[in-house]
């Protein structure tokens, strides 16, 4: 069975923003989009920064060091430089309080391709 911890409140992460949070020793970033969380893994696939510090886009999260882009509902990259996606982490949302899974799971659709 999937073990979820809390890692925020509803109201710390508001609509349109990303946070790190840490979820059993994993750094993971919990991005709010229009109202529904979604948690992917916190560093770039291409040189290792935090995605959490990039900007979100609706459902896009751009990395800060060179603008790779990836899907924080499927952990997808969508842009170069980076050609792996990221893992995503499982989130439920219960009585304002956000858990994530403790376990990942593999990033859902193809790679981009070059």
């Amino acid at each position: 069975m999937t073990e979820f911890v809390r890692v925020a409140r509803t109201g710390d992460v508001p609509p349109g923003t990303v946070r790190r949070v840490e979820v059993a020793g994993h750094a993971v970033a919990l991005a709010n989009v229009d109202g529904e969380f979604f948690a992917v893994e916190d560093t770039c696939t291409h040189e290792e920064a935090s995605l959490s510090a990039g900007g979100l886009s609706g459902e896009v999260l751009v990395c800060p060091k060179h603008g790779s882009r990836f899907n924080v509902k499927t952990g997808r990259v969508l842009s170069l430089p980076a050609v792996r996606s990221v893992a995503v982490f499982p989130v439920k949302v219960e009585g304002g309080e956000v858990f994530v899974a403790t376990e990942a799971q593999k990033p859902t659709g193809l790679p981009h391709r070059r």
